[in-house]
């Protein structure tokens, strides 16, 4: 069996924004860089839920939440774009945004959205 490890070589000042980001202007060029070139767009911050942002999936939009040079901690999948865009545009990153999400997927976590559960 070949194992094989793959490697990204990212500056350090990409991976080290300052700890306290309440503001796109708390990061640095390169890092907003950075996370736009991993295919990420409409990049905020949403208060304690760090940088968010858009990206498309293979079957839905997400919303993503938690965003780094090296990942995100979760994302909420939405059947479209412009409900997922409506959603982002106005969270204050407590709780769960507003709007039709399907499901709420990360680390340890797959959360079918409450409020669509109650009408099934």
């Amino acid at each position: 069996m070949t194992v094989v490890l793959l490697s990204v070589c990212v500056p350090l000042a990409v991976l080290s924004p300052p700890v306290m980001q309440r503001d796109l202007a708390d990061f640095s060029p390169e890092h907003l860089e950075h996370i736009a070139s991993l295919g990420y767009r409409d990049i905020r911050v949403c208060g304690d839920a760090g940088l968010c942002g858009m990206k498309r999936l293979l079957y839905t939009e997400g919303l993503v939440v938690g965003i780094d040079p090296t990942g995100y901690d979760r994302r909420y999948c939405y059947e479209t774009t412009k409900d997922a865009e409506a959603a982002l545009a106005v969270w204050d990153g407590v709780e769960h945004p507003s709007g039709p999400w399907v499901m709420c997927k990360g680390a340890n976590m797959n959360l079918m959205n409450p409020e669509l559960a109650k009408q099934a």
